[in-house]
């Protein structure tokens, strides 16, 4: 349900149409939408486009007496008319960046209309260009940071509360609706893409306790100094292991895995610290839910509280299609649509789903008026 490089360990498996009422502080709104997959005909993938944001910079997040440096940017489109606030969160994993989204980004805020855009990504804690520290990392950990980014006064996210659309992918997209569920971020839209929620070792081979032993232990050596690195360089940070990941499935069409795009995740992978939240992540530690009964009841929790639109991929993997599908025609979700691609459908056909994020806001705010 969630990607990683390829690894190799002795580790034994076990065996229609809506109409949804959302209340707001001031307001009670109805919105229909129609539940559809995307044209037949399958958009074109965008690989590589020259995506530059309008703005950089690094915000500062406090977390257990650290102070990380959090990289982001802001794309902006030239109108400053009715602009709405989008907070753009990549999927966690071992290369998790903000560059996955940046496409979505700018075909985004460079629509012009009525209702108009202004787009910031953010980089995960421990991952893209975001500092790593060696922090304890686990799920509750990264739902503090979506918190702390969203609530606090100095954060670049601009929005008034109850004013601010987040989009996430794979786990950050769960993340996101877990928080939203607990009302410790009080989003208007909520867009999640290829949603997932269990960590590549732990859908493999089940959470009983001996594994969890086995993960414990793997977890301890990546984060060790020295082995730590080598078992890491040996199961993640190799250029053959990002790219047989990614052709295998991250994409659904391997012809668009590219030596650029190898090249260019393969060296998030060499940064000081990267080895810690993957560590995490390949484990198990980053997972929100721990079954698909919690998965879904997380969206059930958002039932007229919330528009929610569940982007879901035709080539995705087995497991991770069949939670994906379980969410149409779900409690909580506004809208499903299916686009071409895999596991990061926003870098791959990211066109497929700004179309279909684009559509789904009008359909929201021209309801409201």
């Amino acid at each position: 349900m969630a990607h990683c490089a390829s690894l190799h360990l002795s580790l034994a498996p076990t065996t229609s149409d809506r109409a949804v009422s959302f209340s707001r502080a001031a307001r009670t709104r109805l919105v229909r939408v129609r539940c559809v997959s995307s044209p037949s005909k399958v958009a074109s993938s965008v690989i590589e486009r020259s995506s530059s944001p309008s703005k950089t910079g690094k915000w500062q997040w406090k977390f257990d007496g650290n102070s990380v440096n959090v990289y982001y940017e802001e794309h902006s489109g030239k109108s400053s008319e009715n602009v709405k606030n989008i907070l753009m969160v990549p999927t966690i994993s071992d290369v998790s960046t903000v560059e996955e989204f940046r496409t979505v980004a700018k075909d985004i805020v460079d629509r012009e209309g009525s209702i108009n855009f202004r787009a910031t990504i953010v980089d995960w804690p421990g991952l893209g260009f975001s500092d790593r520290p060696s922090l304890n990392y686990n799920a509750d950990v990264m739902e503090n940071f979506l918190i702390q980014l969203i609530n606090s006064p100095d954060s670049p996210v601009k929005s008034s509360e109850g004013d601010l659309i987040i989009c996430g992918g794979g786990h950050a997209a769960t993340i996101v609706v877990r928080a939203a569920g607990k009302g410790l971020v009080k989003p208007a839209v909520i867009a999640a893409v290829a949603p997932t929620w269990a960590g590549p070792l732990p859908i493999v081979f089940g959470r009983d306790s001996s594994m969890e032993a086995r993960y414990d232990l793997l977890r301890g050596t990546l984060r060790a100094p020295a082995v730590g690195w080598m078992m890491y360089n040996m199961l993640v940070s190799n250029e053959k292991s990002i790219q047989s990941q990614y052709k295998s499935h991250v994409y659904a069409d391997p012809n668009n895995v590219t030596p650029t795009i190898v090249q260019t995740r393969y060296e998030l992978t060499k940064r000081k610290g990267a080895r810690y939240v993957p560590a995490a992540f390949l484990t198990g530690l980053l997972d929100p839910v721990k079954t698909h009964e919690e998965f879904l009841q997380l969206f059930a929790d958002l039932e007229g509280k919330v528009p929610v639109l569940v982007v879901s991929t035709a080539g995705a993997p087995k497991r991770s299609k069949a939670e994906m599908v379980a969410l149409k025609g779900a409690k909580g979700v506004t809208k499903f649509v299916e686009v071409p691609g895999a596991l990061l459908p926003q870098e791959e056909y990211p066109l497929a789903v700004s179309e279909e994020l684009y559509r789904f806001l009008y359909e929201v705010y021209m309801a409201d008026r």
